[in-house]
Order: structure tokens, then C-alpha cells, then sequence
């Protein structure tokens, strides 16, 4: 059986969680990270070197970094689906936003979210709040640009770069923050909120 290590409020647990639900795999989810702890010691270190979550444990396998996760998880239980097509440029283009959201969206996102959600008020640096939400908000409207015409990110059918753009655009309609108006996102989030796993494992209040 699949086991993943993770708190349900990160937003990296979230994807995989979700991409499990879709797919009606039997997983175990272990709590850790933030105030579970565990992601410090030697045996998890050893499963996943940074210390971070999620961590994927599967007989005697284990794999960290969420994204690499969503492939594996992918490539092992339903390999050419359009979760994670097999023809090259489908899965080029599935790879480019994986990759895109970790690089490019990742770090401001969390800048803001940990700030507004997590900070409090008056430890809350908004200087560096304003400038995230300038940076993610650059990202959300390439990929506002990308969804004109389309459901999904890579066209008519889910993939994971969905989950993984997915994982974060709940917060980002969710947060108190002036946000600009970028209708194919939000057109797109609402064809989510209709996925009852998307609900259940990241359509969730803010903590």
C-alpha cells in the first residue's frame, strides 16, 4: 500500500492527496511536518533528505518532492492516461507547467500565504507581501493566458499539472489580497470545485 507522510495543510500534501482520490487508490497518510514533527529525525531523512513533505513510502520505496511524486504515482499505477500523457509533446507540455509552478510560482505564493494566513498581524512584513503578489500574480495570468479556449491546462482532460497549479489557486481566490481579474482562472477553478476530491482535499478553509 501506498503510504504518504504529510500534513493535510500543505499545499505539496494536497496534491498528492488529491491525485490518489482521482485515480481511487488505497493510501495511509501519516501526520507530518509543522507541529507533528517526525521530518527531522534520521528515519525520515532518510526517505527524504530536505526534510520536507510529502514523502511517498511504498514496500521499502520512497520518493519526496511532490511534483516528482504526481509522475510516479502516474507513470507506476496508470501509465499513458491523460493525467500524465505518454506521446512526447502531450507529456512536454504536462512537464513545462509542473515545472513552472515550482520554479516560478512556489516561493511568492508562499510568501503571501504564510504571511496573511500564518503571521501574525503585527509581525506581517507587507512589503514583501506586495511584491509576491506582484510575482504570483505574473504567473496566474500566463496561466490565465494559457486556459482561454481550454478546461484544463493541457486541454480537454485533467493532467497533473493541473493538480499542481490546483493546489494553490484555492488559496489564491481564498486569501484577503486584491487580486486581478483573470476570468479563465477563475473559470477554471470553478471546473475544479465540481471534482468532489479537489474538495475534500484542498477546496478546505485557510489554515
Amino acid at each position: 500500500m501506498i503510504r504518504i507522510w504529510g500534513r493535510t495543510n500543505s499545499s505539496n500534501v494536497m496534491k498528492v492527496l488529491w491525485l490518489l482520490d482521482e485515480l481511487g487508490l488505497t493510501f495511509e497518510r501519516i501526520d507530518a511536518g509543522g507541529k507533528f514533527g517526525r521530518t527531522d529525525t534520521a528515519e525520515y531523512r532518510a526517505m527524504n533528505p530536505p526534510g520536507l513533505v510529502p514523502t511517498l513510502e511504498e514496500n521499502g520505496f520512497s520518493l519526496f518532492e511532490s511534483n516528482a511524486i504526481l509522475r510516479y504515482v502516474c507513470n507506476a499505477c496508470v501509465p499513458g492516461s491523460s493525467w500524465y500523457p505518454a506521446a512526447p509533446r502531450a507529456r512536454a507540455e504536462v512537464d513545462a507547467w509542473l515545472d513552472l509552478q515550482q520554479t516560478a510560482l512556489a516561493r511568492p505564493q508562499s510568501v503571501v500565504f504564510v504571511t496573511l494566513v500564518r503571521t501574525p498581524p503585527e509581525k506581517r512584513d507587507m512589503q514583501a507581501v506586495a511584491s509576491a503578489l506582484s510575482e504570483a500574480g505574473q504567473v496566474w495570468a500566463m496561466l490565465d493566458a494559457k486556459l482561454r479556449g481550454r478546461d484544463f491546462i493541457a486541454g480537454s482532460a485533467p493532467s497533473i499539472a493541473d493538480i499542481a497549479f490546483g493546489a494553490n489557486v484555492h488559496r489564491w481566490f481564498a486569501m484577503p489580497i486584491e487580486r486581478p481579474d483573470l476570468p479563465a482562472l477563475r473559470g477554471w477553478y470553478e471546473r475544479l470545485l465540481a471534482r468532489a476530491p479537489y474538495v475534500q482535499h484542498v477546496a478546505q478553509p485557510l489554515t
